[in-house]
């Protein structure tokens, strides 16, 4: 597709520091990540068995800057802001382009930025993929690996800073749970001390599933309700994708009374997934002209339209 026909990113938005400051925030999980590791979907991975995991990153010099991310994504996600960020989305045009071209789109816009490998961020896709397929996994959780973190393009098309795209993320519309890092940088939030939002249930019920909470918005969000009504991908890929941030209740057992009996599923799903978005990075280059084929193929076996709306 020519450049014209795709709506331009903003100019003045630094991906580079994005996918630093994302790397960042995965160094916390890291560090924090105390799962089990779940083949079939959910047999424990084998690909990241080897790996020193303390290793991937610094955490100390990580810890700082994120904290003070989070201080602000905590102090901004409020249900207003949540209510305006959806309405946005539904009603504001972007994009179109196909899944490969929106990875090509990230690729010269976040790139090289991370100290643990020198690959672009296609080549990373690549290799979060490929982890998937060396480990036996089906081929729509291949292509879920892929495009997870496809939902970063948000920077570029409206976003209001790096915290309303990147972070772990959390409920909207009841009270924030001290399993949230950093809980304490919630103060700042219109919606703490609520009438409302600020209680336990808050907007919701006990039971309520997960698909009726308003997770705070970012790339997960933005890249599931795209994904959701765009391709065929079964409801775990759509989990994986939604909840692969959602930290606090993955890792952390945090709003499990809101689940219900369809959320154990998908609980289990976003688990096995887990390890491939922290673990995948080595300094093993994958052939992108190599695999292309494969995976424009496997692309194309999910979503029926070739071009996507962003």
């Amino acid at each position: 597709m020519a450049p014209s026909a795709i709506e331009p990113f903003y100019s003045d938005r630094d991906g580079l520091a994005l996918e630093d400051l994302s790397d960042d925030i995965d160094a916390v999980n890291v560090l924090k990540d105390q799962l089990k590791k779940e083949k079939a979907m959910h047999e424990k991975s084998e690909f990241d068995a080897e790996k020193d995991k303390t290793q991937f990153r610094q955490y100390e010099e990580a810890c700082d800057r994120v904290k003070n991310f989070y201080r602000e994504q905590h102090e901004k996600q409020s249900v207003a802001y949540n209510l305006k960020a959806r309405n946005d989305f539904k009603f504001k045009s972007r994009a179109s382009m196909t899944i490969w071209e929106a990875m090509e789109k990230l690729n010269t816009l976040i790139d090289e930025s991370d100290p643990d490998t020198s690959l672009s961020q296609i080549e990373h896709l690549l290799q979060s993929a490929e982890a998937i397929r060396r480990d036996g996994k089906p081929r729509w959780m291949q292509l879920t690996g892929l495009i997870h973190d496809l939902g970063k393009l948000l920077f570029f098309y409206g976003a209001e800073g790096q915290w309303d795209v990147v972070g772990d993320t959390f409920p909207v519309g009841c009270a924030f749970d001290k399993r949230i890092i950093y809980p304490d940088t919630f103060n700042g939030n219109p919606d703490h001390d609520h009438d409302i939002y600020g209680t336990k249930y808050g907007i919701y019920t006990p039971g309520c599933g997960m698909d009726n909470i308003m997770l705070s918005w970012g790339h997960d969000e933005y890249l599931y309700h795209i994904v959701k009504d765009q391709s065929t991908l079964p409801a775990e890929a759509l989990a994986m994708i939604r909840y692969h941030s959602f930290y606090p209740w993955h890792s952390a057992s945090a709003y499990m009374e809101f689940m219900d009996e369809h959320d154990h599923k998908m609980l289990e799903a976003v688990r096995a997934f887990n390890p491939y978005d922290l673990y995948s990075k080595s300094d093993d280059v994958p052939s992108v002209e190599v695999l292309k084929p494969y995976y424009l193929e496997l692309i194309d076996e999910f979503f029926p339209n070739k071009v996507i709306k962003w």
